[in-house]
Order: structure tokens, then sequence, then C-alpha cells
């Protein structure tokens, strides 16, 4: 039962695993099949009754340390959500969105893009795999006990929130710089040229060169993908440490 909570609540918040699009049974099942294979292997579990309050403690921080190791890799795939959102702005595509299934809201239409291929990504790369390693060396690090994560495990969590804001303004930063010189450009035309309608014209331009330049950008996606993923196995392995 203990290795279950735990397993249980990560896979509820751990991406693409925990999506809206796995069925909360799919889910479930999953974290008793790897319960099952990783419990022969633990030792030392506690000896105390489920229906106490030592037990709820045990309880509460199992769901606590899964949750917070399935939401720093959640917050290392929004990076590329909040990646399209800034785009989308600047382009102009800010009004263009769309329902995100795996999240259940509205997204603009480049970060719904730019999620997809981080998700392929991630799955080509074998991601999901090892999250499940990372899981099963979570019972090693910290083990089954009354005791959970220490008020600095809080603090660095909330600290991620400033690493996926810049790492989404690292990846955004060359196209948002271009199409700034392009709306300057059209700045300094529509003053030498004042009866000429900038918005009619502007639009659609700076819809083609966001288009093009996120083409060009392609070639620098994997590279910041793998960088940034990377760095979220990091982060993990410090909340574990």
């Amino acid at each position: 039962m203990w290795p279950f909570i735990r397993i249980s609540a990560f896979f509820m918040a751990v991406p693409i695993i925990g999506t809206k699009i796995i069925p909360a049974r799919v889910r479930l099942a999953l974290a008793f099949s790897l319960s099952m294979l990783i419990t022969p292997l633990l030792s030392n579990l506690p000896d105390v009754e489920l229906m106490s309050v030592a037990g709820a403690m045990v309880v509460i921080n199992q769901v606590i340390i899964g949750l917070a190791m399935g939401f720093v890799m959640q917050i290392a795939m929004q990076i590329f959500t909040l990646t399209g959102q800034l785009i989308a702005m600047k382009m102009g595509l800010g009004f263009a969105s769309m329902n995100d299934p795996s999240s259940g809201v509205s997204v603009t239409i480049i970060s719904q893009y730019y999620l997809i291929l981080s998700t392929l990504l991630f799955l080509s790369v074998n991601g999901h795999l090892v999250l499940i390693d990372y899981i099963a060396d979570s019972f090693r690090y910290i083990p089954i006990s009354s005791s959970g994560l220490s008020a600095d495990k809080f603090w660095f969590v909330a600290s991620l929130g400033s690493w996926m804001f810049g790492s989404a303004l690292v990846i955004s930063l060359p196209l948002l710089t271009a199409l700034l010189i392009v709306n300057l450009a059209f700045g300094v035309m529509s003053r030498s040229a004042p009866q000429m309608n900038v918005f009619a014209v502007g639009f659609p331009i700076t819809l083609v060169f966001g288009m093009l330049l996120m083409w060009v950008g392609m070639m620098s996606f994997l590279p910041n993908f793998h960088q940034f993923i990377e760095q979220a196995y990091g982060n993990v392995r410090l909340l574990l440490l």
C-alpha cells in the first residue's frame, strides 16, 4: 500500500501519463503494477496501522513526495507551452487559441504546436522510462516513513518557477528580437508614409515573418529541449537528495 500511494500520486502529476488523455483507471493500473514490482525490493517498511494518525501522516508524506516529483517534471514541459504563448503574443496570434486536451485549458495554437513537439521528443528519448526509474529510486533516497520532504525542498520546488520563465524566454528571445525589429521597421514606414494603413499591412507581414523565423529556429529547438530536460532530471535528483 505505501509504495502504491507514492507511485499513484506521481502518475497523477507527471507529464504525459498524468494528463487527462490517459484515463484515471489506466494510471491506477500502471501504479498498481509498478508497486507490485517495486515492493519486493524494499526493506524497512513502516509497521504502522493504515487507519491511524501515524498511518495518515505516512500517507500524506507519500502523496506529497509523489506530487512534488511529478510537478517538477510538469514545470519542465510547461516551458515549451510558455514559449509558445510568448511567441504567439508577439506574432499577433494571441487570439488564436484552442482547447488543450491534455490539460483541459485553452492555449494558443503555437503553444499547442510546441507542446506536441516536445511530447513526441520526450517519448522518442524514452523520457517516460527515466521517470519510472526515478520513482523507483526515490524509495532508496527517501524511505517510506512518517517524515517527508523538508522545508528547503518546498522552497526549491517554488523557485523552479523562475527557472521556467527564464528558460521559456531563452528559447523565444531570438524570435522576439527579430519580430521587434520588424515592428520597428513598420514604425519607421508609418512615419515616412502616414497614408499607409500599418495595421492592415503589418499584421500579415508580421505573421509571415514569425512563421518563417519559427521554421529557421527549429534547428535550435532540439538542443534546447535536451538541455532543459536534462536540467529537469537534475532537479528531480536534487529533490530526492
